[in-house]
């Protein structure tokens, strides 16, 4: 206001601009702040490859390299899938799923929101179930009982998120999240895993190289 002669509404309407266009961001409570969050180049092919899971190093960290990842906010538990998940994974009709729920922070930040379901007959009893399953994560674990993934497909979408999402991400007004769903199957085209993340958009730029 006392920089550019305008009134509290207009200053106002500005900052919220600056919020919308996702250069700046509020914290409840402090105040509003420039957003200097560096975004994550997230490899959506290479970081499946063989030189991440299969040698216990973790989809993570080429695209963290050096910064501060954690996950907290993990549950695991044994339940029945949603209707979609279960015909992503071909279950029959009263089979139940594993379900790993986590959330992703780097920096400091709220990045990403995951529920990984696989097949209880998998999973069930076996360190998926635990807390933490070890180097490799699930892919290697998926491996070690003779279903390692041989086959990748993602669907990605934009959406605006949901209270609760929001919430989890902290993320500003009128951020919308990216949607991906990732399908895993092992080398008898059986799926094995169905992985729904939520990402902040703000914080990732999806990178996907391939041959012609």
């Amino acid at each position: 206001m006392r920089d550019h002669g305008v009134a509290r509404g207009t200053a106002r309407q500005a900052l919220a601009q600056l919020v919308n266009w996702g250069l700046a961001e509020t914290r409840k409570g402090s105040g509003i702040y420039v957003r200097d969050f560096r975004p994550i180049v997230r490899e959506g092919i290479g970081r499946l490859g063989s030189s991440t899971w299969p040698s216990g190093a973790s989809v993570w960290s080429a695209e963290t390299e050096g910064r501060d990842l954690a996950v907290d906010q993990v549950e695991v538990s044994e339940t029945d899938a949603p209707e979609h998940v279960r015909a992503l994974l071909g279950l029959d009709q009263g089979a139940r799923a594993v379900l790993r729920s986590r959330r992703y922070v780097l920096d400091g930040k709220p990045v990403l929101l995951a529920r990984s379901w696989l097949p209880a007959a998998i999973a069930a009893g076996t360190p998926i179930a635990r807390l933490d399953t070890g180097p490799g994560g699930i892919y290697a674990r998926l491996s070690d009982l003779g279903h390692a993934p041989a086959r990748f497909r993602e669907d990605l979408r934009s959406r605006m998120p949901l209270p609760a999402e929001a919430d989890r991400l902290q993320i500003a007004a009128g951020t919308p999240v990216v949607e991906i769903c990732r399908v895993a199957l092992d080398a008898a085209g059986t799926p094995v895993e169905v992985n729904e993340m939520t990402a902040d958009s703000s914080a990732y730029v999806f990178r996907y190289e391939f041959g012609a």
